[in-house]
């Protein structure tokens, strides 16, 4: 492991950890940016396929997802009357920038649904992360982006170590069943062990439960992630972060796990807001 990779880890660590220990606005500004730096990601991605939409206004999409799921809204209106506002405002406001900038053709559709991906697939699975902290403390987040390390770990040394059978050879070669497999062992392990600091009132059956979950929709989303990059021929969604690729590289698990735990503390699991 090189000096660099190392290196731009621990800056990642000092981020996301500062960013937990402070308010929980903190959290929020910091998921917002990285929502922003995700849709610049997307779009760039999406360039040689000849899709011609702004980085800057896809950023501006991502960010805007991410602060309606994580806001708090007056008791006359809800997340989603926001969201279904957000949603049609946005979508008129991709059709007039893609008409200001892009001549008809294939193009068009391209443009218009990398811009809208960009809130959905980006901007949404982050604004859960931040209501998360802000409903269920920073615990809940802690123990989230445990388990899905833990469980990333895991499936890198065990598909190092036993790997024989691809799990999913055309979008992602290097990842196998042993390691997926080893992935789904600790995650339960990992789940019960930190949700008896995170997670007090909720059964051991229910954390191993929803961390085996967890660790499918971030395997899910690691692939979907390697799908789009393999799409466009790119080894890396950036060169944002040293050693590490870019934005969504990071992040690709969760993009899929959070919404699935968003769902479970908001309706499943009482909200104990956290100042």
């Amino acid at each position: 492991m090189s000096i660099t990779r190392v290196l731009s880890a621990i800056v990642l660590i000092v981020i996301v950890g500062g960013a937990l220990w402070l308010p929980p606005v903190a959290t929020v500004v910091l998921a917002t940016v990285v929502a922003a730096l995700g849709g610049f990601e997307l779009a760039k991605l999406a360039r040689p396929l000849g899709v011609d939409a702004s980085p800057g206004f896809v950023a501006l999409c991502a960010a805007a997802f991410c602060l309606v799921v994580s806001a708090k809204f007056p008791a006359e209106l809800t997340q989603l009357d926001a969201l279904v506002a957000l949603l049609i405002g946005l979508t008129i406001a991709a059709g007039l920038v893609t008409l200001a900038r892009i001549p008809p053709g294939p193009p068009v559709f391209f443009s218009i649904a990398v811009t809208l991906l960009a809130g959905l697939y980006v901007g949404l699975p982050l604004g859960s992360l931040a209501w998360v902290r802000e409903a269920h403390g920073r615990e809940a987040l802690i123990w989230l982006v445990g388990v899905i390390m833990l469980s990333d770990s895991a499936q890198y040394y065990a598909g190092t170590l036993m790997g024989k059978r691809k799990l999913a050879p055309i979008v992602s070669p290097k990842k196998t069943v042993e390691g997926a497999i080893g992935g789904l062992v600790i995650a339960p392990i990992a789940g019960v062990a930190i949700g008896q600091w995170a997670f007090p009132d909720l059964s051991p059956i229910v954390l191993a439960a929803l961390s085996v979950g967890l660790t499918l929709f971030g395997i899910a989303g690691d692939l979907f992630e390697s799908l789009l990059k393999r799409s466009v021929g790119a080894k890396d969604s950036s060169h944002l972060i040293p050693g590490h690729g870019g934005i969504l590289d990071r992040i690709d698990a969760y993009l899929f796990a959070a919404p699935l735990f968003y769902l479970f503390l908001r309706h499943i699991v009482t909200a104990r807001p956290i100042g």
